[in-house]
């Protein structure tokens, strides 16, 4: 299982008088990531590094810090801390001390790490779309079956040889549910391909 935020989030840590404020956001596209970037960032900051993951898309910047040693630590913290859909900004005020390039690594991923660390959580679930058939006797089981699956219509559409249904419902219970309506229906249930939809 994967896990998202359920709420931004921030950590500040101090590393030999240079100041590493972390920002952590969901996201639910790059786009919505690169927004976040954007807001995150402070313009009068020495440097504003920042990483996302979306599914298989991800980005990061080491914003002038020298290369490897701010956006990929923070990307690695994300992945490191089983995180999807999530945008980290950390942002740095130099305080006059080098850190060197471990160091500067420590700062970036342990500031992004213990941020997403502390944060609230919510698990990401696979949803997928499940089209159905049925006649319009049956509809009273498949009503009554759909809260004990966590599936919601996402459609309905009633023609002369009964009624139409597009399901929306997590992808592990889709199985299930099929099995629980062909045995309430006697089978007579009609069920089109299941669809992944988005991840919620």
């Amino acid at each position: 299982m994967t896990d998202t935020l359920a709420a931004p989030a921030t950590h500040l840590l101090e590393v030999r008088h240079s100041r590493f404020l972390a920002h952590a956001a969901p996201v639910d596209a790059p786009a919505t990531a690169m927004d976040f970037v954007a807001r995150a960032s402070d313009p009068d900051a020495t440097h504003n590094c920042w990483a996302w993951r979306v599914g298989q898309d991800y980005r990061s910047s080491d914003d002038g810090e020298p290369a490897g040693t701010a956006g990929r630590p923070v990307l690695a913290a994300i992945d490191g801390q089983g995180c999807d859909r999530v945008a980290v900004v950390v942002t740095r005020w130099y305080g006059g001390i080098k850190l060197g390039a471990g160091g500067l690594v420590r700062a970036y991923g342990g500031a992004a790490a213990e941020c997403l660390r502390l944060a609230p959580r919510r698990t990401l679930v696979a949803m997928v779309e499940l089209e159905l058939a049925c006649a319009f006797e049956d509809l009273g089981a498949v009503h009554a079956a759909l809260p004990a699956h966590a599936a919601e219509k996402a459609g309905e559409r009633f023609e002369a040889d009964g009624a139409h249904l597009v399901l929306r419902l997590p992808a592990v219970q889709a199985d299930a549910l099929q099995l629980r309506l062909r045995d309430a229906t006697r089978d007579r249930i009609r069920f089109g391909t299941a669809t992944a939809t988005e991840v919620h």
